[in-house]
C-alpha cells in the first residue's frame, strides 16, 4: 500500500511537515484560549466534553450550564442593554468554525509525520504508515461530520441523533489521530532496517 502523500518529492516532505506542524500548534494554542469559558462542572474538558457527550441528556446538561453563563452587556456605561450575550455559546461556535481550518492543518501535519516515519522502513511497517497516513485524512472527515452535529445542538436541536453522531465521530477521530501519533513516534524511534 502506498502512502497518500508519497507523490511529494523527498526534499519537500520535511519542510511541509514542519510548516503544517507549526500551523497546527498555533491553532491548538488558540483553541486552549477559546476552551477556557467552556470548562464547567458539566463539561470539565470543555469542548471535548461536548464532543463526547454521547446522549441528549448530557448534551442538554452541558448547553444548559453554558446558558447560565450568559452575560448582560451594556451598550454604554451605566445604561443596561437588554441584549444577552451567551459567551460560552459564542466561544463554542467560534471554536467549531475555526476547527474547519484546523482540520487540514492537523491532518497534513500528521500525514507528513507518518510519511517521514514510514520512509525509514520497509514491509508491513511501511504499509502501516500508509494506513496511518490515510487515517489522518479520515480523522478530518469524521471531525467535519462531528462539528456539523455539534452545530445542530448549539442551534437548539438537542435531540437524537446529533449527540450520538458527534460522539461516534469524535471517538473514531481521536482513535485515528492516536494511531497516527503512535505510529509517527514509534516509526521514527524504531531503527530502520
Amino acid at each position: 500500500m502506498r502512502h497518500p502523500l508519497e507523490f511529494v518529492a523527498q526534499i519537500h516532505r520535511r519542510r511541509f511537515f514542519l510548516t503544517f506542524l507549526f500551523l497546527t500548534l498555533i491553532l491548538f494554542a488558540v483553541f486552549r484560549i477559546l476552551d477556557q469559558p467552556l470548562r464547567t462542572p458539566a463539561a470539565p474538558n470543555g469542548i471535548v466534553s461536548f464532543e463526547l457527550a454521547g446522549s441528549v441528556e448530557r448534551a442538554r446538561a452541558i448547553t444548559d450550564e453554558w446558558k447560565k453563563s450568559s452575560l448582560l452587556l451594556s451598550a454604554t456605561a451605566g445604561q443596561p442593554n437588554p441584549d444577552i450575550v451567551n459567551v460560552p455559546y459564542a466561544f463554542a461556535a467560534f471554536s467549531l468554525g475555526i476547527d474547519y481550518l484546523f482540520m487540514p492543518f492537523y491532518s497534513f501535519a500528521l500525514a507528513f509525520g507518518t510519511l517521514l516515519a514510514a520512509s525509514k522502513h520497509t514491509g508491513w511497517l511501511k504499509s502501516l504508515g500508509a494506513v496511518a497516513g490515510y487515517g489522518a485524512f479520515a480523522a478530518a472527515l469524521f471531525d467535519a461530520v462531528e462539528n456539523y452535529a455539534l452545530f445542530q445542538i448549539l442551534l437548539n436541536r438537542i435531540h437524537s441523533p446529533y449527540p450520538e453522531i458527534a460522539f461516534y465521530c469524535a471517538s473514531i477521530k481521536f482513535g485515528l489521530l492516536a494511531l497516527g501519533l503512535v505510529y509517527g513516534l514509534a516509526g521514527w524511534l524504531i531503527p530502520s532496517k
